[in-house]
């Protein structure tokens, strides 16, 4: 394995992982900065670089790209014309044609590509997936999250540095400048809104939305109503605002022409209501709903091994949400006109 970026959340996250484990060699790292052979050296990189091409070529099976948003596209397209498995950092680009190419180079590779949404791998979203049939055809959803992260947006990380236990500092040009990616709607409506189409299987059709700013340089807050294909309607809603030190809030409710799944992880309860009197609880542990991402790396490379063959957030998943937040950034920009998300 190579990784390209190895900022804050590659070294408090993912390589701490990957690092540990017997069946992944770290073949080398590629960075910018003075920092990169110490990130070398901490987690047993065999070599440092500030070239990409040099990395990608050194005889490696696999990448992990966790760069700033806006250079997620090149790399991971770079990877993948050279056959290589793909972890990718959410939003796994800004754009939907990007995103679409990389579905296209994904399936001419034949590799594995996963985008790392923590709570897609949960086992109480597990079990909501495999229930959600019961709620017949869906025809309205509503889509929130909320969490503590103005910080993260408005150029100030020291929350996330003491949540996470991390000391390198999360970079201001990826999260809190709009030119690269920078906002709630990449940083957060892209978590919710993979959750969301993970578990429906649903596209955004269009998206009327408003964003705000309150003094960021970037969006905290976000607001649309999303009709999908086939005729659904949802609201999607998220705010950057939670107090340091809360707990994150995702609120899913699927309804349908039979019955309704509810997803609460802030309270850390699941149930599907049918309309025939059924109803079936999903037990979540304490504590389970807060969110971690400490599945997703290890089943890349057990994708890549064959020892699990359960992608949970793919390749197109993570397109179908670059699409709608697109959408949902552009028809803010048009004082909330109706958007379509693809022809």
């Amino acid at each position: 394995v190579g990784a390209v970026g190895a900022g804050w959340w590659a070294t408090s996250n993912h390589f701490p992982l990957l690092s540990e484990r017997e069946d992944v060699e770290l073949v080398g790292v590629c960075g910018l900065g003075p920092d990169l052979g110490a990130v070398r050296d901490k987690f047993g990189f065999g070599m440092a670089t500030e070239s990409v091409d040099e990395l990608l070529d050194s005889g490696i099976d696999a990448v992990v790209v966790s760069t700033p948003h806006d250079l997620h596209y090149d790399i991971a397209s770079a990877a993948l014309d050279r056959g290589l498995h793909v972890l990718c950092e959410k939003p796994m680009t800004l754009r939907a044609d990007q995103a679409w190419s990389l579905v296209e180079k994904v399936e001419k590779a034949g590799t594995h590509f996963l985008v790392p949404y923590g709570w897609n791998y949960k086992p109480f979203t597990v079990e909501a997936k495999r229930l959600i049939a019961g709620v017949g055809d869906i025809q309205y959803a509503l889509v929130h999250m909320a969490s503590p992260t103005r910080g993260l947006f408005g150029g100030d990380p020291k929350h996330m540095l003491e949540r996470w236990g991390s000391d390198t500092k999360p970079g201001e040009s990826t999260w809190s400048d709009p030119r690269h990616g920078g906002g709630y709607a990449h940083g957060q409506v892209t978590h919710s809104s993979a959750l969301f189409f993970w578990l429906t299987g649903l596209r955004a059709a269009t998206v009327a939305g408003r964003v705000a700013n309150a003094g960021s340089p970037v969006d905290l807050f976000d607001a649309a109503v999303v009709r999908f294909d086939g005729g659904a309607l949802s609201s999607l809603s998220g705010p950057a605002t939670l107090a340091d030190g809360d707990t994150n809030q995702v609120d899913l409710r699927v309804i349908g022409a039979q019955g309704e799944l509810m997803l609460d992880v802030e309270r850390e309860r699941a149930t599907l209501s049918r309309y025939d009197g059924t109803r079936e609880d999903i037990a979540i542990a304490p504590g389970e709903g807060e969110y971690e991402c400490l599945v997703p790396p290890v089943r890349f490379i057990e994708l890549i091994t064959g020892a699990s063959t359960e992608n949970n957030s793919t390749v197109e998943v993570a397109a179908r949400s670059v699409e709608l937040i697109e959408a949902l950034l552009k028809s803010s920009a048009a004082e909330g006109k109706e958007t379509a998300v693809h022809a």
